[in-house]
């Protein structure tokens, strides 16, 4: 029983990484349409600046080991990931639908080539060891410390939901849609569609920026290899699967592929032969593949579709 708790309690912090992410993406595509394939890269920013920030010094870089209390690593990855998302959104969302995507994907990868390579500032591909784990060392069970941790991710991704539905009701959250939905007549009614579409995209890629740092504190050890674009491939069928316009969908989508995904492995390696069980991590990608080709065909508004929202002042009085 202790096994298959503790393992329940690591699947679902795992979970709550992509399920956060998935909220991001959503806030940027569900609800404004903005193609972003490099969240992999906003993620990569997040998980370098907590452990920049919080890990200890090492001897061969320049920068970092201030070793700082975890929130401050949290916030911190928060608003580098949201000025980089400024950054690269003033550049690129004037593009169009299919050149902001490939420009996204490119800036991703390029994100990940400079921790490859900056080795005096992320110790290239050394990685960054020893990073503090939140809310750890209270007791002698690492299964409790692992369960205050994911209480720690439960309660962000609460604070996280409520403000964004917040944001999604508010006459905010109106004008996103109508950019989704008909960019130039939301134009045509005065809303300036550009600095909307930027807003939108700093907030959702700060939260895959928080998501990143919750994952390197968690795990201890972040390098390069962590942040490969299957990330972002992941990320984006959650939200499909879960239902695209939909917070609740979004995290349900998270938890829903994670499983699929971290329980694949026992399904392949019951069903190929041990001759080619080593190719069974290409065949997960292709049972990923196939559960987003069925939910396109057969439910593409998801397992939760997006759900009218009419402001109060606009809601008809009941009939006496």
């Amino acid at each position: 029983m202790g096994g298959e708790l503790s393992f329940l309690i690591f699947f679902l912090i795992f979970a709550s990484f992509y399920s956060l992410s998935s909220l991001g993406l959503n806030l940027q595509w569900g609800f404004t349409g903005l193609f972003n394939v490099g969240i992999v890269g906003f993620f990569a920013i997040g998980a370098y600046t907590s452990a920049i920030l919080t890990g200890p010094a090492y001897p061969d870089t320049m920068f970092g080991g201030f070793g700082l209390w975890f929130p401050i690593g949290f916030v911190g990855a928060i608003l580098t990931s949201g000025f980089a998302a400024f950054l690269i959104g003033f550049v690129t969302l004037r593009l169009r639908e299919d050149f902001l995507a490939i420009s996204t994907f490119g800036i991703a990868v390029s994100i990940q080539l400079v921790t490859l390579n900056f080795e005096s500032l992320t110790r290239g591909p050394n990685g960054m060891y020893s990073l503090p784990r939140p809310l750890s060392g209270y007791f002698e069970s690492g299964t409790l410390d692992n369960l205050l941790y994911l209480i720690l991710c439960l309660s962000i991704i609460a604070v996280v939901y409520w403000a964004f539905e917040r944001m999604v009701r508010s006459p905010w959250g109106r004008v996103l849609r109508s950019i989704r939905d008909d960019e130039v007549a939301a134009a045509a009614l005065g809303k300036n569609v550009f600095a909307v579409r930027l807003q939108s995209f700093v907030v959702g890629s700060a939260v895959m920026g928080l998501a990143g740092a919750m994952y390197a504190n968690f795990l201890g050890f972040i390098s390069p290899l962590d942040f490969i674009p299957i990330f972002t491939f992941q990320v984006f069928v959650m939200l499909i699967v879960g239902g695209s316009g939909n917070n609740l969908g979004a995290l349900l989508g998270g938890l829903v592929v994670w499983g699929i995904w971290s329980g694949s492995d026992q399904i392949i390696s019951s069903i190929l032969p041990p001759t080619i069980q080593t190719q069974a991590a290409a065949a997960r990608i292709v049972l990923i593949g196939l559960i987003l080709a069925v939910m396109l065909l057969y439910r593409p508004a998801g397992l939760l579709r997006e759900r009218r929202i009419v402001s109060r002042e606009a809601r008809l009085p009941d009939p006496k």
